[in-house]
């Protein structure tokens, strides 16, 4: 089943709680929580206080993306702050097998990110042990980019290898995401979505999810 995963660094950090209270209410099951060192991508972000404080007003799935440099140091605190899933970069990981077990061994669900300009392979030593695969369809470290369609095909070689090989991952879908282009990558095999202005930028946050999460259900039922 396709999730739509609410994007917090789009919200409003001034009324978080009332922000998440209106994405839950509209059937939201996971939020996504892009946490950034300012060394491996350009921008700053929070780090496990905030997520501690969002694990208390709230007991949606807490999806933590680490896009820093040496996560495996930081994994045990972001476990205990309330992440449900925890995804690191391919790039940033001189030991990826490492840290991905590290992150099960704490009991969250472990997931390997990768950039727009990394291929699929780089990941073909872990594909059998990653909970899901995180694919970058933008450039990290900035909100509101423009989605690069060429991230669909690794998508599709993704869910394909799965089919074919047996492996369980989900595959997850983070930048530029909107109403227009979510049928896409759901028919392509996302199964989690994640959406940050086309959600939180919008007059009505709830409605917005609801319609992101009706668009890329239905694209799934249609035979192409």
């Amino acid at each position: 089943m396709v999730e739509i995963l609410p994007s917090i660094l789009a919200a409003d950090f001034a009324r978080l709680s009332g922000e998440i209270a209106a994405v839950e209410a509209a059937g939201v099951s996971m939020l996504h929580l892009d946490v950034m060192d300012g060394r491996f991508v350009p921008n700053i972000s929070f780090g496990p206080p905030v997520i501690r404080s969002i694990r208390e007003c709230t007991g949606l799935h807490l999806d933590v993306h680490l896009m820093i440099e040496d996560p495996a140091r930081y994994i045990a605190d972001f476990a205990r702050a309330g992440a449900d899933s925890i995804s690191v970069h391919q790039e940033a990981c001189a030991h990826l097998d490492r840290a991905l077990r590290m992150i099960q061994d704490v009991g969250k669900q472990a997931g390997a990110a990768i950039n727009p300009s990394t291929p699929v392979a780089a990941l073909d030593e872990v594909l059998e042990i990653v909970d899901f695969v995180l694919v970058m369809s933008v450039n990290p470290g900035f909100g509101g980019q423009k989605f690069i369609p060429r991230t669909l095909r690794k998508v599709m070689e993704l869910d394909r290898r799965r089919h074919e090989e047996g492996y369980t991952y989900k595959i997850e879908i983070d930048g530029g995401i909107h109403a227009g282009n979510a049928g896409d990558v759901a028919r392509a095999g996302c199964d989690w979505i994640v959406a940050g202005s086309s959600v939180f930028g919008e007059e009505d946050p709830a409605a917005a999810a609801r319609n992101l999460e009706r668009t890329a259900r239905e694209a799934t039922l249609v035979k192409v």
